[in-house]
């Protein structure tokens, strides 16, 4: 502000600030009062009047220009913007005392400033003009309060839409892979029925492939409990590979290991020779190993599209898309698909720990909303254990109530924190890691539905508690919502 000129002309202000809404129907002599004790500052375009930790100690009249502001978490997002006509600044019975952010001119800018220091006799002298000013700083929290909450919703939706996209590609790219894998095999399989075609084959010998084919595609679609010992199965490759040289069958490296998996011996294979004979037996196993092939892309890409359908359901059931704002929801159900959608924060070390409540009603809530809070709590809790520890939830009815319990093995709140947690904008996290909204917007969303949160923690044991009736939230004649 060094670079801003400043001017005092008490009767010009007067007939400025008459034009101000706020101003525009006082009595001459108290508007003349607050003319005297300002000063006039003027901008030029993009000069900075107020930085993160410089104070704030003046009510501002935005005469000509516009100003902007962006808070020191959010560089080059404007928050809030002022407007020629517009009062901003310090208002009476604020607590703001410092900047939180960077605040400029968009384009050259004039205001009149009065200094807090007026403030007191201010209220005496011109009462209305105080309670005016109150409903401005009323209004301008609520706005505030309204930004905020949508930012601290765009930046856990971020959030999620990168783990998302992460849970998503995964099976994404495994169908993929096999479709093309697939087009290979059916290359193979085609190949060796051409070979057939060059020798014809007998009843017995057509039926001996088909059953080879059918056996070792069932085993392997049957395949349950852990995986085979990789000692006997390498051993078992080995026996198949110098089988398949021996006889002089091409491309062992590719064939080998299929028909080991599917659990094929040597002596199989022997009888198999005998009946299709040397010229037939590279073909025939090559298709046999083809088709297993074929049949184990087709689990691959059913089991991906299935885990991708998973997952759509899941964010439909997260969000309670096309369905009604409040209604009955199953709290276990949203707890699996919130973990669901924390899928890829989760299997690099965290486990989570599940205890919930027998025959646990229904809650009459909003359940988007609900998800919300889990949503927080949650994501909380993975950062309170740098993503390595356990995650516990608990539900259980207490009388007309259900409860729901989040905590972590972390390092836990500080004592001294923690009447400060449910704060709004009071974070522990770094710069641009967390707006301090997370757990006021759980806060808020838990009192809507008439219910309580709470904070239990010490070293290895954070707990968050949330109390929920089990009628929902009331409406203004004491019954329940949506009922």
């Amino acid at each position: 502000m060094s670079e801003a000129t400043v001017n005092n002309q008490p009767v010009r202000f007067a007939a400025e600030l008459r034009k101000i809404d706020v101003f525009s129907d006082l009595p001459e002599e108290e508007l003349e009062w607050v003319a005297q004790r300002m000063d006039e500052v003027q901008f030029r375009a993009g000069e900075i009047y107020g930085k993160p930790g410089d104070p704030v100690e003046y009510l501002v009249v935005l005469l000509e220009g516009e100003l902007q502001f962006e808070r020191k978490d959010t560089p080059g997002a404007t928050v809030l913007i002022a407007e020629a006509g517009e009062v901003t600044g310090l208002l009476p019975f604020s607590r703001l005392k410092e900047f939180r952010g960077i605040a400029r001119a968009a384009m050259p800018s004039r205001v009149l400033r009065l200094h807090k220091k007026h403030f007191p006799d201010m209220l005496q002298r011109v009462p209305v003009l105080g309670q005016r000013l109150v409903g401005l700083m009323s209004d301008r929290i609520r706005e505030t309060a309204r930004i905020d909450t949508q930012q601290d919703k765009l930046m856990a939706l971020g959030k999620l839409s990168a783990g998302l996209a992460h849970e998503l590609n995964n099976p994404a790219t495994a169908a993929r892979r096999a479709a093309l894998n697939l087009t290979e095999a059916m290359e193979d399989v085609r190949t060796a029925s051409l070979k057939f075609l060059e020798h014809p084959l007998s009843q017995t010998q057509r039926e001996a492939i088909l059953m080879l084919e059918k056996k070792s595609t069932e085993k392997a679609a049957s395949r349950v409990g852990p995986p085979e010992d990789p000692l006997e199965l390498s051993d078992r490759e080995e026996q198949i590979t110098a089988w398949l040289e021996r006889h002089g069958v091409e491309e062992t490296w590719k064939i080998a290991p299929i028909l080991a998996e599917a659990g094929a011996k040597t002596e199989k294979l022997d009888e198999l020779k005998e009946l299709l004979g040397t010229a037939l037996v590279g073909p025939g196993l090559k298709r046999v190993a083809a088709v297993i092939t074929i049949f184990g892309l087709i689990r691959e890409i059913d089991n991906s599209t299935r885990r991708i359908s998973d997952l759509v359901t899941a964010i439909k059931r997260y969000s309670y898309m096309d369905q009604s704002p409040i209604q009955e929801v199953d709290l276990k159900e949203d707890l699996e698909n919130t973990l669901k959608i924390f899928a890829h924060r989760l299997k690099v070390g965290v486990t989570v720990s599940r205890e919930y409540g027998p025959e646990l009603p229904r809650v009459c809530a909003y359940g988007s909303e609900l998800n919300q809070v889990w949503t927080n709590l949650i994501d909380n809790a993975i950062d309170a254990m740098n993503g390595k520890g356990e995650l516990r939830i608990r539900t259980a009815r207490e009388l007309d109530n259900v409860i729901v319990e989040i905590g972590d093995n972390g390092g836990g709140v500080p004592a001294a924190i923690q009447s400060r947690i449910f704060d709004p904008f009071f974070t522990t996290k770094k710069v641009g890691e967390g707006t301090g909204l997370g757990l006021d917007t759980a806060m808020r969303i838990v009192r809507k539905h008439h219910g309580a949160i709470e904070l239990q923690s010490k070293p290895g044991d954070t707990r968050f508690r949330v109390r929920l009736p089990i009628k929902g939230p009331r409406g203004p004649g004491g019954e329940a919502e949506g009922k």
